[in-house]
């Protein structure tokens, strides 16, 4: 999904999120084949993840990834299908490579760097391998589960319940004061200078504008309004959905920071952002932007670059 769907008042993104690109055909019916995916596996390329999410990624910035046939001849019971394109299933394994070696990237790092394809596939390969990482015991009876549906489901050996992996919805929202401000804030944990815009979960019975609104008055003491939705963009760190949304607040509002959770909010002038935008991660005026790998970045650089 792209930005220009939401065309209209005010600004967008600037661009797709970069770990919302995968192109892969990724249908219910691929994962419902009677033969457990041999025929998709004979055919098939191999991602290896380590533990901390990071796979080999080769000097022209693709994944490196390996013949499925390699690992056997029909589908290892841990691997999971991530999709096909062009007659090519693609796979991801779990290794125990401990990818300290320089080719070894994270989606934080290395995900910029891929292309739309082998960005999807990391992004799935990340957040469906963790998902398994932590889904062993049944949640109703506690038995062990067990892969099935080629990695896209666990079916437990004691009451036979199906499975699927979780998402957990966040809102992020850039709050501007509709002219050439906007609200930013950091993290007590972030590195020096880090700022991004307010995000946080969506709890059991809330609608998304209802949590942009309480998340934006909780963080930050202040009551936002024209609250709109931008785009989102998986982040898999564990298993998160960041859906992106824009509203207004008035600057003369106090500040109140949320204790311990947000060190300092404060309004920054667009000159600064696009200065920042310029410096592509050095500090302007003690503000660090966020990693262009994130939709915090395409939602700043989109606010920053359309003029009200």
């Amino acid at each position: 999904m792209t930005s220009e769907v939401f065309a209209g008042a005010g600004f967008q993104l600037d661009s797709p999120p970069l770990l919302s690109r995968s192109t892969v055909d990724r249908r219910e019916e691929l994962r419902e084949s009677l033969d457990g995916g041999a025929k998709l596996w004979h055919s098939g390329k191999v991602v290896l993840v380590d533990a901390k999410g990071r796979t080999q990624i080769d000097e022209n910035s693709r994944l490196v990834v390996q013949p499925a046939v390699d690992f056997g001849d029909r589908p290892s019971p841990n691997a999971v299908l991530l999709g096909v394109e062009d007659d090519v299933s693609y796979w991801a394994l779990r290794t125990d490579h401990d990818g300290a070696a320089d080719d070894w990237r994270d989606l934080r790092t290395g995900g910029a760097l891929l292309n739309d394809t082998d960005a999807g596939l990391l992004t799935t390969a990340v957040g469906l391998l963790g998902w398994h990482d932590n889904a062993r015991y049944c949640a109703v009876c506690g038995a062990a589960t067990t892969r099935v549906k080629v990695g896209w489901a666990r079916r437990c050996s004691g009451c036979d319940r199906e499975e699927y992996p979780r998402t957990d919805p966040a809102v992020i929202c850039l709050v501007s004061d509709g002219a050439d401000q906007v609200l930013l804030a950091r993290q007590p944990v972030w590195p020096k200078h880090r700022y991004s815009v307010l995000a946080g979960f969506v709890e059991v019975g809330e609608s998304l504008e209802a949590c942009v609104a309480r998340e934006v008055a909780e963080e930050v003491g202040v009551r936002c309004t024209g609250i709109r939705y931008l785009g989102s963009q998986p982040w898999p760190f564990p298993r998160s959905l960041m859906l992106g949304f824009a509203a207004v607040a008035d600057p003369e509002e106090p500040l109140v920071p949320a204790d311990g959770e947000i060190e300092e909010a404060r309004w920054v002038h667009r000159d600064t952002i696009l200065a920042a935008l310029e410096a592509e991660g050095e500090p302007v005026d003690g503000v660090r932007l966020p990693p262009n790998v994130s939709i915090a970045h395409r939602m700043i650089k989109g606010w920053a670059t359309t003029k009200p």
